[in-house]
């Protein structure tokens, strides 16, 4: 019996999808006002025990985890926004924490955590960053990155106390979700025809195979360890072109340098006064649009022999034929 957090996010459904496929019992954590994920097929959902509760409740974890064997902790709290720092730090720090001593208490076999490439850090000038990055304060990391370093923190104290736990850092996630929420923007967003690119470099994996990673890294007995998840590095320009070719719309056309970065996240954030809409733009995300960071995938390759990436034009293409047909369905109806 495997237990997942955050099984109505966007990762976090992936997973269940994977674990059921191979005939795992499942048991996910939703919080009451959470909707089921409906970009997995229904038939997946139906097979699932639904569990309310939060993973800053204690005792709904407790309860949560009565019975299971694993835990795969995927909940975070993903934002770039100001005023979602405070929430932020609550979920992927302290929420994190209460994962992990709970999981201690009640004799878990086995913790995978779901953290991120951002809590290693990111570079500007085009380094390449594996495992065994240092975590450096720089000004380029968000308060995302921030907060997923040091919920990473909790999960490496908890295997100091007994926990066998591996950690999981997936890059940038694309793949067919509800584009309003996570990563699932970048489709919505070159959809629309948001006109703006930069060159900044950054890694890229399909959602598909984050999870197939988590799974073979369960079955596989290796502990103690954390992974780099990434298909390819790409610059952003190359991902919303490829994105805008699968939708057959226009490419994004002006190059933000960053001046004209700093000029469109105010507009951004000026815009969003008046609709009432999360900008498209932050200050954090037009900073990171201008880092270059490789990130390096080989030792999920070299753990795991069999493991493959799908390619980034691939996973791009597959997306967007279901993101479309997605909008077809919703026409009809």
């Amino acid at each position: 019996m495997v237990l997942v957090t955050g099984g109505t996010g966007f990762l976090g459904a992936y997973i269940i999808k994977h674990l059921v496929d191979k005939g795992y019992a499942v048991r996910a954590l939703r919080r009451e006002t959470s909707q089921l994920p409906a970009f997995i097929p229904a038939e997946i959902v139906k097979r699932v025990e639904w569990f309310d509760g939060d993973i800053l409740d204690v005792f709904s974890l407790r309860d949560a985890m009565e019975g299971i064997d694993t835990v795969i902790h995927a909940a975070a709290k993903v934002s770039f926004q100001p005023d979602h720092r405070q929430e932020m730090f609550q979920v992927n720090v302290e929420g994190t924490a209460n994962v992990v001593n709970m999981a201690i208490e009640m004799n878990i076999k086995k913790l995978v955590h779901l953290s991120s490439v951002a809590s290693l850090g990111r570079t500007m000038q085009g380094e390449t960053v594996n495992e065994e990055k240092d975590w450096d304060d720089s000004f380029i990391n968000t308060a995302y990155a921030i907060s997923k370093h040091r919920g990473e923190m909790e999960v490496w104290r908890g295997a100091g106390e007994g926990l066998d736990c591996v950690i999981l850092n997936p890059s940038t996630i694309l793949g067919y979700g509800d584009w309003n929420n996570s990563s699932s923007r970048l489709f919505k967003n070159v959809y629309d025809e948001f006109p703006y690119y930069t060159n900044g470099m950054n890694g890229f994996v399909y959602v598909e195979d984050v999870a197939a990673a988590v799974l073979a890294l369960l079955e596989s007995g290796i502990s103690m360890q954390r992974f780099i998840i990434s298909s390819e590095n790409r610059t952003f320009k190359q991902v919303f072109d490829a994105i805008a070719d699968g939708f057959n719309k226009k490419r994004p056309s002006r190059n933000a340098t960053p001046f004209l970065s700093q000029v469109a996240w105010r507009m951004e954030k000026l815009k969003s006064l008046f609709t009432g809409h999360t900008p498209l733009l932050s200050k954090e995300t037009a900073r990171i649009a201008q880092t270059e960071t490789y990130f390096d995938s080989s030792k999920i390759l070299n753990a795991l022999p069999e493991f493959r990436f799908t390619p980034i034009s691939e996973a791009v293409n597959e997306s967007c034929v279901l993101y479309l047909r997605n909008l077809e369905q919703q026409r009809s109806n």
